[in-house]
């Protein structure tokens, strides 16, 4: 048994002087100075990060100016893409319809308000798209450390379908490097 260890011993101390003879130098006299060329490598993938300067938006409460003219505006969050690569990123509705929940006595939310009735944009002067449940390119870009973009809503409203009640939508921005 005790010769079994000095035998693997003896081939584990080969094995780090065999791995470490590479990285020795040796000097001698004065002055003694010694360097030894070296290397490292790595391997960095894509890195793509998404920031947004909140987490929710609260809508524009509809006044009757907004339901003559059909619509209202609202200011969304700013988006913030850093990426080591080309990106995109898209933007979807997590579902087909909006979540109404009463409010009023004897009036009962609107349970069928689609998704398309929130439109986006990246400009507030700009053309809006109604979002769906299917993603849509909302912005992309080359590599960046950061691409900013405001987006802009439009709450799409009609008299005869809006009741009172509270509505909300989820949705779901998508970074990929592709």
């Amino acid at each position: 048994m005790r010769r079994l260890r000095t035998i693997l011993i003896t081939i584990a101390l080969v094995g780090v002087t065999a791995g470490s003879a590479d990285a020795q130098c040796t000097a001698s006299g004065a002055p003694a100075s010694c360097s030894q060329a070296g290397s490292a490598s790595m391997t960095a993938g894509r890195v793509v990060r998404l920031q947004m300067s909140a987490g929710s938006t609260s809508l524009t409460a509809p006044t009757t100016a907004d339901f003559d003219a059909g619509f209202n505006s609202s200011t969304g969050p700013t988006l913030t893409v850093s990426a080591n690569a080309a990106w995109t990123l898209d933007i979807r509705a997590a579902s087909a319809v909006w979540t109404g929940t009463n409010t009023a006595t004897g009036v009962a939310a609107r349970t069928n308000k689609p998704a398309s009735d929130l439109k986006w944009s990246t400009s507030s002067g700009g053309l809006f798209s109604a979002l769906s449940a299917t993603d849509a390119n909302l912005i992309n870009g080359s590599a960046t450390a950061s691409s900013a973009t405001t987006l802009y809503f439009q709450t799409v409203y009609d008299w005869a379908l809006d009741t009172p009640g509270n509505y909300s939508l989820s949705v779901v921005l998508t970074l990929t490097s592709p």
